[in-house]
C-alpha cells in the first residue's frame, strides 16, 4: 500500500507524545463504551429478528432436495469448490515465483465498495474480494435452489440470506478495507479514534443502540436553514400544529390547500431549503397553503388509533382551515402513509354527506397491499408479532425500529457504506440536509401502529373488502373527488405499481396519475428548476401497469407544473391574498412551529 505525507512532526518524540495522547482517549472511550452498552443491557428492545424456523425449513428443504437431486447438490458443491480451489491455487503460484502482484482480475467495477484499486492491484485485497464474491454467489445459488418451500417464506429466506451476504462483505472489517488501512497510516491511527468516538457517540444518542447518523446535525437548524418558508402557526391540538404560510403574491386562488404529511417523519420534507421547497414553490404559484404538522407521540399516545388521526387530525384541520379562509371545501394533499388515511377520510366523508374536500393528491400513496414486495420479510407474523410486544412495552413504535427497517432495504447505500465511513475512517458524516430529515423520524402510537400493519398492511383490508373504523365500513370505491396521484418509478416503499392498482379501485370518474423517475423521496422533491426527472402520463388506467407504461408519454423534467395546471382548474377563481392573522385569527408561534423540534426519545 502506499501512503501519503502528513502534516505531523515526524520526529520520535512527537510521535511517542502523540501515541500516548491515543492511548489516553482509547482509555476514555472504552470506559464509555462499557457505559453505554451496560445502559443498552437494561434497555434491551423486544424486537427480535425472524423466526428460526424460517431456517429451519431452509435446511429440511435443502436436504430434501438433495436427497431427491443429489445431482443438482453435486453440481452446486463442485463449482463452488472447484471455483474456490482453483482462485487459491492462482494466488498460490503467484507467490511462489515471487509475484507481488496481483492475477489478472476480470470482475466487475460497478460495485462502489471494491472502487479502490487495490483491490485489483494487491494480491492479499484481491484475493479477499473473489472468495468473497465466491461465496456470495454460492449462497445465492443455494437458495435459488430451495424449491420445496412457499414463495412467500423463500422470498423471506433470499432476503436475510443478502442481508448475511453484506453483511460479510470484506469492506465491513478493517483487516480486510484498503480504505480504512490507509486512512490509518495517513494520520498515524488518528482515524480510527475519531471513528471510535463516532462511534460511542451514535450509541449514547440512541440508548446502546446502534444507528449510524447520516448527516451532521450540528450543520442544520429549523426555521434557519431548513423549513423556512415564512408562515405562523394559526392551530394547535393534541394531535397537529396548523401552519399557514404567508402568500408571496398579491392574489390567491379561491380554494385553499391543506397538505397531510407522514407522520413517519416530519413535514420539513418538502421545505428543506428554497431551491427545491414544494411548500414555497406552491406558495408562489399563488396558493393559500396549510400545512398538517404532526406531534411526535410519547407513551401517553398508546391508545391513539387511525380514528384519532382522522377525527382530531383531518377532520379538524379541515375544519380549522375552512374557518380561517372561509371556504366551504378545500383542496387535500396526503403523502405516503397520509395518503392512505387521506383514503379512509374520504371514503368516511362520503358516507357522512360531507363535501368538504373538494379534490385529493396523492403522493406516493399506497390503498392496495396485495403485493407487499420489498416489505414482505418485515409483514410476517413473526415481525409483526414483535413490534406488537414492542408498542405494549414502549407505548409507542418508536421510530428506531421504522429508520432501521427502511436502511436495511438498502443496508449497503445507508448501514455499511455510512458505518464504514464514520467508524472506520473517522469521517464527520456530510451536512446534507435530505439525511438530516432522514434522521430526524418520529414515534407511532402503539394502538395506531397495529391498525396499521395489521389491518391494511397485513389484511390489506381496505382494497379486499373495506376497513371497519369509526362505525363505518370504509371502502376505496366511495372516494369520488376528482384526484390525481403521483407515485414515483424506483420507489421502494411504495411501488408505483400497486399505487397504481389503488387508483384504479377509487370510485371516481376523474383521474389523474402520474409517474415521476426516482423514487420515494427525490420522485417527490422534483423542483422545475432543476430539470432532473422526467415523468409519465397515460390517461388510460382501465389498462394493468404494464401496459399503462407501454403507452404513456414521457415528458422531461418536474411533475409539479403538470400537476399545478390541474390543481388550478380545481381553486376557482383568484382573490386577495390572505395573511395568517387576517380577521383577527390567533397566532400562536412561527413556522415551523414546536411540535417539528420534538426528537424522538424515549
Amino acid at each position: 500500500m502506499t501512503t501519503k505525507t502528513t502534516d505531523h512532526d515526524a520526529t520520535p518524540e512527537a510521535s511517542l507524545s502523540r501515541m500516548a495522547e491515543n492511548l489516553k482517549k482509547v482509555e476514555a472511550l472504552t470506559e464509555r463504551l462499557t457505559q453505554v452498552m451496560t445502559h443498552r443491557q437494561t434497555h434491551q428492545q423486544s424486537l427480535d429478528g425472524p423466526n428460526q424456523e424460517l431456517f429451519a425449513k431452509a435446511s429440511q428443504s435443502y436436504l430434501s432436495e438433495a436427497m431427491q437431486n443429489p445431482a443438482k447438490l453435486m453440481e452446486h458443491q463442485m463449482g463452488y469448490w472447484t471455483k474456490t480451489i482453483t482462485h487459491f491455487m492462482e494466488a498460490q503460484q503467484a507467490m511462489s515465483k515471487g509475484d507481488l502482484s496481483a492475477p489478472e482480475d476480470n470482475t466487475s467495477t460497478d460495485d462502489r465498495r471494491f472502487s479502490n484499486p487495490l483491490w485489483k492491484s494487491h494480491p492479499y485485497f484481491n484475493f479477499v474480494k473473489k472468495q468473497y464474491l465466491i461465496n456470495a454467489e454460492a449462497l445465492k445459488t443455494a437458495v435459488d435452489n430451495v424449491t420445496d418451500m412457499d414463495p412467500r417464506e423463500k422470498k423471506r429466506l433470499g432476503y436475510f440470506s443478502q442481508q448475511i451476504i453484506d453483511l460479510m462483505s470484506p469492506t465491513n472489517f478493517l483487516a480486510t478495507n484498503p480504505d480504512a488501512l490507509e486512512r490509518a497510516v495517513e494520520t498515524e491511527g488518528e482515524s480510527l479514534i475519531k471513528g471510535l468516538e463516532n462511534l460511542i457517540s451514535d450509541l449514547e444518542a440512541n440508548n446502546g443502540e446502534l444507528v449510524v447518523k447520516l448527516a451532521d446535525e450540528t450543520a442544520f437548524e429549523l426555521g434557519r436553514n431548513i423549513a423556512t418558508t415564512p408562515g405562523k402557526v394559526v392551530y394547535r391540538n393534541k394531535m397537529f400544529e396548523l401552519i399557514q404560510y404567508t402568500p408571496s403574491t398579491e392574489k390567491v386562488y379561491k380554494t385553499p390547500l391543506v397538505v397531510f404529511p407522514p407522520w413517519i417523519n416530519k413535514f420539513y420534507i418538502l421545505d428543506l431549503k428554497a431551491q427545491n421547497s414544494l411548500v414555497k414553490w406552491v406558495v408562489d404559484q399563488g396558493y393559500t397553503l396549510f400545512m398538517v404538522s404532526w406531534v411526535n407521540p410519547d407513551p401517553t399516545y398508546r391508545d391513539v388509533g387511525m380514528e384519532d388521526y382522522i377525527d382530531d387530525g383531518y377532520l379538524a384541520a379541515i375544519r380549522e382551515v375552512k374557518a380561517i379562509t372561509g371556504e366551504k371545501q378545500v383542496n387535500a394533499i396526503g403523502y405516503c402513509i397520509a395518503g392512505t388515511t387521506l383514503s379512509l377520510t374520504l371514503s368516511l366523508l362520503k358516507q357522512r354527506g360531507d363535501t368538504s374536500i373538494k379534490s385529493a393528491t396523492f403522493f406516493t400513496a399506497l390503498t392496495d397491499f396485495s403485493d407487499q414486495g420489498e416489505f414482505q420479510p418485515f409483514l410476517t407474523d413473526d415481525f409483526i408479532d414483535g413490534i406488537e410486544a414492542e408498542t405494549v412495552d414502549k407505548g409507542v413504535l418508536p421510530s428506531i425500529i421504522m429508520a432501521r427497517t427502511f436502511s436495511f432495504l438498502r443496508s449497503n447505500d445507508l448501514v455499511y457504506g455510512p458505518a464504514v465511513k464514520s467508524y472506520m475512517m473517522g469521517e464527520t458524516p456530510p451536512a446534507f440536509d435530505l439525511l438530516y430529515w432522514n434522521g430526524d423520524g418520529a414515534n407511532l402510537p402503539a394502538k395506531m401502529a397495529m391498525q396499521y400493519l395489521r389491518g391494511l398492511c397485513q389484511g390489506n383490508e381496505l382494497a379486499a373488502g373495506g376497513f371497519d373504523l369509526m362505525g363505518h365500513h370504509l371502502d376505496l370505491g366511495d372516494i369520488e373527488v376528482p384526484l390525481c396521484a403521483i407515485a414515483c418509478e424506483t420507489d421502494h416503499i411504495a411501488p408505483w405499481k400497486d399505487c397504481y392498482r389503488g387508483v384504479q379501485m377509487m370510485g371516481s370518474k376523474s383521474k389523474t396519475f402520474i409517474m415521476t423517475q426516482s423514487g420515494h423521496i427525490a420522485g417527490i422533491v422534483n423542483p422545475p428548476t432543476k430539470n432532473k426527472y422526467g415523468h409519465y402520463t397515460n390517461d388510460d388506467l382501465s389498462l394493468d401497469h404494464e401496459d399503462w407504461l407501454k403507452g404513456a408519454k414521457f415528458t422531461e423534467g418536474s411533475w409539479w407544473p403538470r400537476w399545478e395546471a390541474w390543481l388550478k382548474k380545481k381553486s376557482g377563481a383568484q382573490v386577495e391574498a390572505r395573511f395568517p392573522g387576517d380577521n383577527d385569527w390567533k397566532i400562536l408561534a412561527d413556522a415551523p412551529g414546536e411540535y417539528v423540534a420534538k426528537k424522538a426519545k424515549l
